[in-house]
């Protein structure tokens, strides 16, 4: 108890020491993991969904939808409902094909004749206002949410303005715009919308001889054997087709179908950006920490409780960032899952596998980019640690001449590249990583918008809508992580780099060229980093794109990745200038 005591006072210590480097390596495991906690956990989330709205509305198994309320339908209804393998039944309700306006949009829209008191099979849950009532509406919750829609606000259907009395969630049909389950006559159907009316109203939609169709819903003494029960009812003779409560899973799960490979690549560039960053910050604390290890050898502590002290900081704030990862992405799932609110949401968080997965990655960003610095610094000798003298560079006298001809800033900048040429090539990869991301964000923004309206742009494809925002929040976070990992790594860079700063200036160099070689550092890195950026986005959107994707202008990005580079050398400018305004003397001092 001893030891561990010892070792939490140690971490913790230095911890508020040192505040700010914890708070970057808390802030780039947390977007990781919860980016690949949130990707993990879409698939099967929407049936998660679905099955908690269908158990809340009482929703259907098979609903059997007929092109017309003729007495070839009405003779296969009954041989639907007489079938032993029904439970339970509800309808035939009406449902006619029409348009609807409000406030500036035009939809289709299917009316479907509800009862005052729904039956055993279908319960619509009401969210807001009340259920139908002669005279007025209600509006299917996803509908309502893409049109602007609240109760009290009137819609035209066929012509007759209504005045919208409560909104519900349904698990009979398929989730906004796929409301129709087969268009008019058993043929095609269109983008449409869902809104409920009394049977006295629908009489008025009956008489302007619109298209309709006859709904059944059916429950099943066994849910599980839905496709033998169709299959068992297919035929010529059969005036209906079947639509599955298995079918409404994944058609619903079309929305969010572009996301999931968004969330699970970003996650991937995430976590390649966290190593980066995390590395660059271990090496530099090992640098700090070297005099602290000389005097933890000096009073005799052995190399395991070194480790110990050195790994567990380390361990603590990769669980620590884990646990609010995996926080975030537990509130974060309804709305990523739900867009269209057609469907209930549930607590539905990260599952067991993915909470491993997540956590694994966490630790080994963590042990795996800072065991190297540990090791060296455990190896190093006590005197040596506890001097913290320079490292002496190593002696290439065949570039002298080369290097003599070079401007000072680019001297400075190839000098450190040389002296840490892993530091640099993450800095690269990190620059990739950014452009492949606002890459794909141009190819999605410049892709033909889909609206589900008539004539009406109001009512934007909600699939394309999730991917834009998808895109729009892993770009923001790696623009975010890599902002942070330049302004890391320079200040680290800067921060080794002294003494060979401290001399250069003592020889001549100015404050202005020391800023502009630290900067130097990161940009020449960055530059071909940024070119090989564009190439690779494009290979990254080319799986996910169909035969008539439009790609953007060369030069729209070739602007980016120019932008991505000014940014990054805005960033560094910030902390080389503070570093190349340290004391000479006082740096040299030190250092005898």
């Amino acid at each position: 108890m001893g030891r561990i005591l010892l070792v939490l006072r140690l971490v913790r210590s230095d911890v508020r020491r040192h505040p700010g480097q914890a708070a970057m390596l808390l802030l780039s495991l947390t977007v990781a993991t919860g980016m690949l906690a949130l990707g993990g956990s879409l698939g099967g989330a929407t049936e998660t969904l679905y099955r908690h709205t269908r158990a809340v509305t009482a929703g259907p198994d098979v609903v059997a939808v007929s092109p017309d309320d003729s007495s070839a339908t009405t003779a296969t209804q009954a041989s639907l409902t007489g079938d032993p393998a029904v439970a339970a039944h509800s309808g035939p309700y009406l449902q006619y094909y029409s348009k609807l306006t409000a406030k500036g949009s035009a939809s289709y829209v299917v009316v479907t004749a509800a009862a005052a008191k729904p039956g055993p099979v279908d319960r619509p849950l009401v969210t807001s206002g009340t259920w139908v009532r002669p005279g007025g509406v209600v509006v299917e919750r996803g509908f309502a949410t893409a049109l602007g829609v609240h109760v009290g606000d009137h819609v035209t259907v066929a012509g007759r303005s209504l005045p919208v009395v409560g909104t519900a969630v349904s698990a009979a049909t398929t989730v906004y715009p796929f409301a129709q389950l087969t268009g008019p006559e058993g043929g095609p159907s269109d983008y449409s919308g869902l809104v409920w009316m009394s049977e006295q109203d629908t009489r008025a939609l009956a008489a302007e001889d619109l298209p309709v169709a006859s709904l059944l819903y059916l429950k099943l003494r066994d849910p599980d054997a839905t496709q033998a029960f169709v299959n068992a009812h297919r035929g010529p003779s059969v005036h209906a087709t079947f639509q599955s409560w298995q079918f409404m899973i994944g058609q619903d799960a079309t929305i969010i179908e572009g996301s999931q490979p968004i969330l699970v690549v970003g996650s991937w560039l995430l976590s390649f950006l966290a190593i980066a960053g995390v590395a660059t910050l271990a090496a530099g604390r090992a640098t700090r920490q070297t005099r602290r290890v000389g005097l933890l050898k000096a009073v005799g502590a052995t190399p395991g409780l070194i480790a110990a002290v050195l790994l567990t900081e380390y361990v603590t704030l990769a669980l620590i960032a884990d646990a609010l990862g995996l926080l975030a992405a537990r509130f974060t799932q309804p709305v990523v899952v739900n867009p269209t609110v057609g469907l209930l949401t549930t607590s539905a968080g990260p599952s067991g596998g993915v909470i491993t997965v997540t956590t694994v990655v966490a630790l080994a960003v963590a042990l795996l980019t800072t065991l190297g610095p540990t090791l060296r610094a455990m190896h190093t000798e006590t005197v040596a640690a506890l001097s913290d003298t320079p490292r002496r560079p190593d002696q290439r006298a065949r570039l002298t001449p080369l290097a003599a001809m070079l401007p000072v800033p680019v001297l400075l900048g190839l000098r450190l590249i040389a002296r840490r040429p892993g530091r640099a090539f993450l800095q690269a990869c990190s620059i990739t990583a950014t452009v492949i991301t606002i890459t794909a964000l141009l190819v999605i923004f410049v892709q033909r918008r889909v609206s589900y309206g008539i004539d009406s742009p109001h009512l934007g494809s909600l699939k394309d809508a999730q991917s834009r925002h998808m895109i729009v929040a892993v770009a923001a976070a790696l623009v975010v992580l890599a902002a942070v990992n330049t302004l890391t790594t320079t200040w680290t860079t800067a921060w080794e780099a002294r003494h060979t700063m401290a001399v250069a200036r003592a020889l001549g160099a100015t404050p202005g060229q020391v800023t502009a070689g630290l900067s130097a550092a990161q940009l020449l890195p960055a530059v071909p980093g940024a070119v090989v950026g564009i190439p690779l986005g494009i290979a990254f959107c080319w799986p996910f794109s169909a035969a008539n994707t439009v790609y953007p202008p060369a030069w729209w990005l070739f602007g980016a990745a120019l932008a991505t580079v000014l940014v990054t050398a805005a960033l560094t400018a910030v902390p080389a200038r503070i570093a190349a305004r340290r004391s000479v003397a006082q740096t040299l001092s030190a250092a005898a």
